[in-house]
This record gives structure tokens, sequence and C-alpha cells, in this order.
């Protein structure tokens, strides 16, 4: 194991000396990142492959477009964003000045997950490098062929005393959280969030959370049910349900319930084919662990579509169970699967009721044209953030801050929304002396 306090002394000392500050510094560094990403293409989708059995398609949209997308977002803005701004000064301080300055944090702890392993370790890193800061990666050890390749990518080009990949097990994570990071970047779990946060609550660090819960998609009975299947079908079971923010359940107007889950059951075949498991493409589960979870929901209510599961190549099938209740095992915490319970409601306040009652989700989808609907579903129901009339495309966006509230985040990022996280903002009053 490596010696973590002699390597944040290290980057801490580097940080001090003012070069991480400099903008263009910053972005030479997110030039020469966004190099990497497109010269290690083919390596990104050979590990992904090794890793999550993850398609080539998926692997060059969402971990690598969306990442050099960001990376060029902030290029073209972080010279404006870097720049101190001057902003009103009350008519009581007559003859000063008010300006507020973003500054780096100093050094950040960036503690990625396993399910977009180079999406959200690359994506964060790209924040903390525009805002100014040095930073520390570690990657999931559940994905240890893009672990590898992270730490190859990084440590061969940049030195440690600005940006490190630590591997490791869970052990390593503990060991660096014990350390005294000026800030923490962490995507995971809730459960493994309140870890983090206890551990920064011990150096009062800042943090930034990016967990999950159960998201749901909410399908009014005047949806247009052909896009919504399709909708629905592509954010849920994209990377084999193993999405933050993939719908978690669906939340189905009575009287549209049997015609929604006919039309998806025909947009799963049309997409995968007729028998999924002949699919080379589709994603598989990460581990044994989340297998046998995953598999233990296949029991409950009825199966009306999938629900074949191979434990040999951690194979699950795209599948729907109806009849669910939301005391059924598969509604108690977040699936992270290809799994989709359906429930019913009769009255739009009736789901609103239900969404309410539970923890606050990472993202919300509803599926309706009525004015009257969205309002009440969007004045009413606390989430991260959501679409209406889509699923997951909220997150690609460099104009929308991604993030969750309450049991689903803390903080957020994407676009300016990254550079704002891994920058205090340091207020200033100026008061000239002259007479």
């Amino acid at each position: 194991m490596e010696n973590y306090q002699e390597l944040l002394k290290k980057q801490k000392s580097f940080f001090r000396n003012g070069k991480t500050k400099d903008v263009q510094f910053r972005i030479d560094t997110l030039t020469k990142l966004k190099e990497l990403m497109t010269f290690h293409e083919q390596d990104i989708i050979v590990a992904l492959k090794a890793d999550l059995n993850k398609p080539e398609v998926e692997t060059k949209r969402a971990e690598i477009g969306l990442v050099v997308g960001e990376i060029n977002f902030m290029i073209e803005h972080l010279s404006s964003w870097s720049t101190s701004k001057e902003v009103e000064t009350p008519s009581t301080h007559a003859g000063a000045t008010s300006f507020i300055v973003p500054e780096p944090y100093g050094s950040a702890l960036v503690i990625a997950p396993w399910n977009y392993p180079v999406q959200l370790a690359v994506a964060p890193l790209a924040g903390a490098i525009a805002a100014g800061n040095s930073a520390v990666l570690k990657p999931s050890e559940l994905t240890p062929h893009t672990s590898h390749l992270l730490a190859k990518m990084i440590n061969e080009n940049f030195p440690e005393e600005y940006l490190r990949v630590v591997e490791g097990e869970v052990e390593t994570s503990t060991a660096l959280l014990n350390e005294n990071f000026d800030y923490i970047f962490f995507t995971g779990s809730t459960g493994v969030g309140k870890i983090v946060a206890e551990a920064a609550a011990k150096h009062l660090t800042p943090m930034t959370l990016e967990l999950g819960g159960k998201s749901p998609a909410i399908v009014h009975e005047d949806a247009d049910l052909d896009e919504a299947a399709a909708r629905i079908a592509r954010g849920k079971f994209a990377n084999a349900g193993q999405t933050c923010v993939a719908p978690d359940y669906l939340l189905v107007h009575r009287n549209v319930k049997d015609e929604l889950i006919r039309k998806m059951k025909e947009v799963i075949t049309n997409t995968y084919g007729e028998n999924v498991s002949e699919n080379l493409d589709f994603p598989h589960v990460v581990s044994e662990r989340h297998f046998d979870r995953l598999n233990d929901f296949l029991s409950n209510g009825e199966v009306v579509a999938g629900g074949n599961a191979d434990k040999s190549r951690l194979f699950i099938e795209p599948t729907i169970l109806d009849r669910i209740s939301w005391e059924d095992p598969v509604m108690q915490d977040e699936i992270f699967g290809p799994i989709l319970p359906v429930l019913v409601y009769d009255e739009i306040s009736e789901a609103i009721d239900a969404v309410v009652e539970r923890p606050k989700p990472l993202a919300l989808y509803l599926f309706s044209d009525n004015q009257d609907v969205q309002e009440k579903v969007l004045n009413n129901i606390s989430f991260g953030g959501g679409a209406i009339n889509d699923t997951i495309n909220h997150m690609t966006s460099h104009y929308l801050p991604f993030g969750g509230v309450g049991n689903s985040g803390l903080g957020a990022y994407h676009g300016k929304a990254s550079f704002d996280t891994f920058s205090h903002f340091k207020s200033i009053l100026k008061r000239s002396n002259k007479k």
C-alpha cells in the first residue's frame, strides 16, 4: 500500500507553488486529458468489454463522447469562469468595491464507481483540474481492466504531485479517506456515501456525494405510449440497468398499464432480439454478489417479460415485473439492474403521494403532455433532476447541473457546475484609503 500521507503532502506542496492556478496550465492539462481519451479509445472499448461486456457503441457515447464533450466545454469557457466577478456594493459602503474570486480548494480526492468507470471517474477529475486543484483518483476495484487503464493513462503522463490514480480494494478507499484532503467527490451507493460523509466530517472536509435511489417513471393516461415505451426501455436497460439515473420502477395509470407493457415488450424484442441471451452485446452484471441480489427479485410479483438469468455469464434478461406492491423486496432498495417493477395509480395525486412518502430520488421521469399534471409533479416532488417525456438525457447536458438531494446526493456537477463544485468562491470588499 502506498504512503498516502506522503502523496498528499506532495500534492499540497505542488498546489502551493501556484502552478495549478494558472488558467493556461489548466487548459493545457485538460487538452492533454482529452487527447489521452481519444488516443486510448480502443483500449477503453476493450477494457469495458472485459469488465462489463459493454458494447462499443455505448462505450463511445456514454464513456468517451460525453467526457470529451465535457472537457471541450470546459476548455471553451474556463477563462471566463476563472475571472473575478465584480458585484454591487451597498450604498452604506461608499468608496468600496466588491468582487468574488473563484479559487481551488487544494488537493481533491475523487472516488469513482464501477457502472460507468471511465465517465464517472474522468468527468469529475476534469472538474477538479478546471478549478485548479491537484487530485487523487480512486477507481473501482470491481472493474479492474478499466482501473488499470486509467492508472496507466494518468500516472504515465502526469506527475504524482499533480494527478495520481490509486488502485486497490475497499481498504484503499478507507485509507485515503483517513487523510486530510481539501475536497472529496464520491459517486456510489447511499450506504457508502454515509461512510464517506462520516470520514469527511472528521476533518470538516467539503464534499460532493453523487448517490442514487429509486427513481420513478410516471406514465399518465394521456402519454404517448409508443414514445414512453421506447424511452423508458432505453433508459432502463442500457448498461443492463446499472445506471444511477435509470428508471427504477414504473408508476403507470391503471387505464394504460397493459398497453404500455405490451409496447415495452415489443421495444425490448426490437432492440435486443427475440432471445436476448444470444445478444453478445448485452452488458452483464458486474459481480456474483450483485447477480444473486438481482436474481432474488425475479420471484417478486409476476414476470410478464424476460425473467431468464445465467449466473455463469452474470446475465440477466431485461425483465418487467407486474403485480408488484410497495412491500415487495424489489421495492425496498435501488435495483441497479435490468429489472423493472410496475405499480399502478388512478389519480396523479396518488402517484405524487407514493413518491413523496419515500426518500428523495436522484431522478424522476414524467410522461404526460398535460400541463396541469406536469406542474403538480414538479411542484410537489423533490428530486435531483429528471425529464418530461424522456429519460436519462438530462445528465448529458453541459448546461444542466447533475446531482441528487437528500438520500440521493449532495451537490452537483457537469459543465460550469463542475468548476463551481471544485471551487471556493471568496468574497472580497475593497475600500480605498483616499479621502
